[in-house]
């Protein structure tokens, strides 16, 4: 069943579960869906992520307690949304300094750093949702084998554009930040470009799978991307396309 906790005086968060699962992220998404129908007129905005929806609303214009049964109402009648987002294959330069966490995650899962990158450019991973940053993709389905903690100590600095795994998670730094994850690799795509009318390259319910490439390919790329020359409409894969499951 699904519970409702209140976040401050002006947001209710309904949690539908405590995994990252995509069952129940279709759950979340069809809560979404079905509060965006309902046009409650006390309601901001919604914030859905892996297994809660965070619902922001106007303390002014209904009472709390009467919104929050509407929303739990909601909650256990909408149907689930499993999105069929887009398909992407995105290239990436994997170790060496675009990647200095590969050799130690290697090391630690007793496979080779070839082995590794095999396996992750043999995997879909699945959009969650975007946070910590505008255009930070969570990404669930990190092979179990490669999972490994974030580290003790978190970096002052994340470049940009940089592939990181922690779990069974992995996402893609749009900037330069602080952060404890992995570092695997870096992909030459601005994933959060202003330049663009949607500014994030990603959306819930995305699918994507890495492509290897060299430091020649990465280094055309990039800085065809930085002219605004690299189009990202190149890096979808068609819905009819062989994609693994």
């Amino acid at each position: 069943m699904p519970r409702l906790l209140p976040l401050g005086d002006a947001a209710w968060t309904v949690e539908f579960g405590d995994a990252i699962d995509p069952a129940l992220h279709a759950r979340v998404m069809g809560f979404a869906r079905a509060l965006e129908e309902a046009a409650l007129p006390a309601v901001v905005e919604s914030v859905p992520t892996f297994r809660s929806c965070t619902v922001h609303f106007d303390p002014l214009a209904e009472g709390a307690d009467v919104l929050g049964d509407r929303l739990l109402e909601l909650a256990a009648s909408a149907p689930e949304a499993a999105i069929a987002g887009r398909r992407w294959r995105i290239p990436v330069l994997f170790g060496g300094e675009a990647g200095p966490d590969l050799a130690a995650l290697a090391a630690n899962c007793a496979l080779t750093e070839e082995a590794v990158v095999a396996r992750l450019c043999a995997t879909a991973f699945r959009v969650y949702m975007l946070g910590f940053m505008p255009g930070f993709p969570y990404m669930g389905g990190l092979p179990g084998e490669l999972a490994m903690p974030r580290l003790a100590t978190p970096r002052k600095t994340v470049p940009a554009r940089s592939l990181a795994v922690t779990g069974t998670l992995c996402a893609i730094y749009p900037f330069a930040s602080p952060g404890g994850w992995r570092l695997l690799g870096r992909t030459p795509l601005n994933v959060f470009d202003t330049r663009q009318s949607s500014p994030a390259l990603f959306a819930p319910g995305d699918e994507v799978m890495w492509q290897a490439v060299d430091s020649e390919a990465f280094a055309r790329m990039e800085a065809a991307d930085a002219q605004g020359l690299l189009a990202r409409e190149a890096f979808l894969v068609a819905p009819e396309a062989p994609w693994p499951r």
